[in-house]
């Protein structure tokens, strides 16, 4: 029998409710009920809706999460809960439950930062994080770089984006195109067919801005180019390639992650990247990660796609981690806090 204890995770901090159950390193489920498509027909993420949706899905994930797993909710050593960064309706709800379980099962509980979460998943496939390691972490609030002592207590940023993050930038271009929501996954495979034949800007990487913002990201202006550029080909009656479009504005995005992530690497001597946050699953940004970090000798690490995006395994993941390191529990009157900062792995 192993001593490792058995954790169980719950995110809700968007449109994903998610409930994962680790021992140690080893997944045991990994539970998600989405309700992207309620959202779609709006052309983005309605907080209340995505709040009712938590309450509609939270215990029947639950079950789901403990069958899977094959346990049940007695045999839980500790609860892990996202309380923050996200919307904070969505927030309340997981957290409630999370402090439900507590104080039913009499288990510690530890509210974690969803940052820190995608930082954490990594070791459920790869094993333990290498320390230091720069993680990159792009989703559709977030494009932060973070350089990581301890995940559990020494995360430090190194820059983020000043307006829109890449994923939300990736919505906006696929509603430009026609594609769906969400659309990160309809650009990358619209991108695969295409060509990159437009030059897109790249922001901040002028050398007067990388004076001042040489480890952040701006993603605004590009999304404007795009507009631009597909508003001046409508009005002269030029059929626009999708295809092209997608690939084009995809390479702009993932040549400033990579280059920014290598750059902030190299300027702190450390020789893992780590690639989290629901952007991580673009193939683009992986195939290039990869290529260009092998030659400047960085080793490149990211999750599968289904690890990338929003999950409770990735909550259970640094829970697990606070835990088997010792940390202390959360107050039972922890807080949602919509704007944790990174700095705070535990609330």
């Amino acid at each position: 029998m192993t001593d490792e204890l058995l954790i169980l995770g719950i995110e809700t901090s968007c449109d994903e409710t998610g409930v994962g159950i680790v021992r140690g390193h080893t997944l045991l489920a990994d539970a998600v009920a989405s309700s992207v498509e309620e959202h779609a027909r709006f052309g983005g993420v309605v907080p209340e809706v995505a709040s009712r949706a938590h309450l509609e899905a939270m215990v029947p994930t639950i079950e789901r999460a403990c069958e899977t797993a094959g346990v049940h909710l007695y045999d839980v050593d500790a609860i892990a809960v996202t309380s923050g960064p996200g919307l904070a309706g969505a927030l309340l709800v997981g957290v409630a439950a999370a402090k439900a379980l507590a104080i039913g099962l009499g288990k510690p509980i530890y509210g974690v930062n969803h940052l820190a979460a995608h930082v954490a998943v990594d070791q459920l496939e790869h094993g333990p994080l290498p320390e230091p390691c720069l993680a990159m972490l792009v989703s559709g609030g977030h494009s932060s770089l973070l350089r990581v002592e301890d995940v559990t207590v020494g995360v430090e940023p190194m820059g983020a984006t000043i307006d829109d993050a890449a994923g939300e930038a990736f919505d906006k271009v696929a509603r430009l195109l026609g594609l769906p929501f969400p659309g990160g996954p309809h650009i990358d495979r619209e991108a695969r067919s295409g060509h990159v034949t437009i030059d897109f800007p790249r922001g901040l990487t002028s050398r007067r801005d990388l004076e001042r913002h040489r480890f952040d990201f701006s993603f605004s202006g590009l999304k404007t180019a795009v507009a631009r550029w597909v508003e001046t080909q409508q009005r002269d009656g030029v059929t626009i390639d999708v295809a092209d479009v997608a690939a084009s504005f995809q390479e702009a995005v993932c040549d400033v992650l990579v280059r920014k992530a290598l750059d902030a690497a190299t300027d702190q001597g450390i020789e893992d990247l780590l690639i989290g946050g629901g952007v991580a699953a673009n193939s683009r940004l992986r195939a290039m990660a990869t290529e260009r970090a092998a030659a400047k000798g960085i080793r490149v690490r990211v999750p599968r796609p289904g690890l990338c995006t929003d999950n409770g395994a990735m909550v259970a993941a640094l829970g697990a981690e606070l835990v088997a390191r010792g940390r202390p529990a959360s107050a039972l009157d922890l807080p949602a806090d919509s704007s944790q900062p990174i700095t705070q792995v535990v609330a």
